[in-house]
């Protein structure tokens, strides 16, 4: 039998040339939780612990994957996005802490309205993690939420199961929907909008891993979910209510101006905490 001790040596010699140390010590602990049920203190306590062949096979058959460049998210099928834990595949992007600043400014900007139902419609759900996230941290919303692909919606369902919220996800392309057929407080999107061209900006375990339906747009129109979303949020939003968006780093003062020239006020364009322009709000 294998040690975890012997274990860890394995995880550096297979996944030198491919990480970096931190990245490799993390992928360690990650599947030690996942496979043996062993947090941290446990190894420093007694790094000589030993366990089963069938769960080295398991760690082995990681280690191919890992080198292989898959994210570990899906490799274990889980993740955890604003304290809560959610299941991923293949299927829905991998959330990022970016995703959590923007969720993290619709919480703070209505936790205080302990009283008011609020509604809240969210555009290209993937694995949920915003709508269930918004939903849990605000317990006065009927959250609804869209996507294109059944596939990530049976993640989205599991997940809101999963951290026991009630959400409605409907089945719907929004590119090719005329209008939302009810008013809300807060319309909020992380659509896709990665260009073509961006594409060598990318990772290989993003690339080769995560759906592509998710995050790449046409660099001949980069802002054409912004547009269409924006157009249905002027009917679609109650007076005084607010749109949030997540966006490309690279397109802030385009999408400032988009919203500007539809006809929308108090745009606020924000950083994310590595000083990215990231992210946006506006209201009618």
């Amino acid at each position: 039998m294998m040690s975890v001790a012997e274990l860890k040596e394995l995880f550096f010699y297979q996944l030198n040339n491919t990480y970096p140390k931190e990245e490799i010590e993390s992928f360690y602990f990650l599947l030690v939780d996942h496979i043996l049920n062993l947090k941290r203190i446990d190894l420093a306590l007694n790094p000589n612990i030993e366990f089963s062949k069938t769960k080295q096979l398991k760690f082995e058959d990681a280690l191919v994957q890992l080198q292989k460049e898959r994210p570990i998210q899906y490799i274990i099928g889980e993740t955890e996005f604003f304290s809560l834990n959610f299941k991923v595949n293949e299927h829905v992007l991998i959330p990022r802490p970016e995703t959590e600043e923007l969720v993290d400014w619709i919480v703070k900007s209505y936790s205080s309205n302990k009283l008011e139902k609020l509604k809240i419609l969210d555009i290209g759900t993937g694995s949920g993690c915003i709508p269930i996230s918004l939903a849990k941290n605000l317990p006065n919303a009927f959250v609804y939420s869209i996507d294109i692909s059944p596939d990530a919606l049976k993640v989205a369902r599991k997940n809101a199961i999963l951290n026991t919220v009630e959400i409605n996800f409907i089945k719907q392309d929004i590119l090719t929907t005329n209008e939302l057929n009810q008013q809300f407080d807060i319309i909020i999107s992380n659509p896709p909008y990665v260009r073509e061209l961006e594409k060598k900006e990318i990772k290989d375990n993003v690339l080769k891993n995560e759906p592509h339906l998710a995050l790449f747009v046409k660099d001949n129109n980069p802002l054409l979910f912004y547009d269409k979303i924006t157009d249905l949020a002027k009917k679609g939003l109650k007076s005084e209510g607010t749109l949030y968006f997540e966006i490309n780093q690279y397109l802030g003062k385009e999408t400032l101006d988009l919203l500007k020239r539809k006809k929308f006020s108090q745009v606020e364009l924000r950083k994310d905490l590595s000083g990215n322009n990231r992210m946006i709000k506006a209201q009618l």
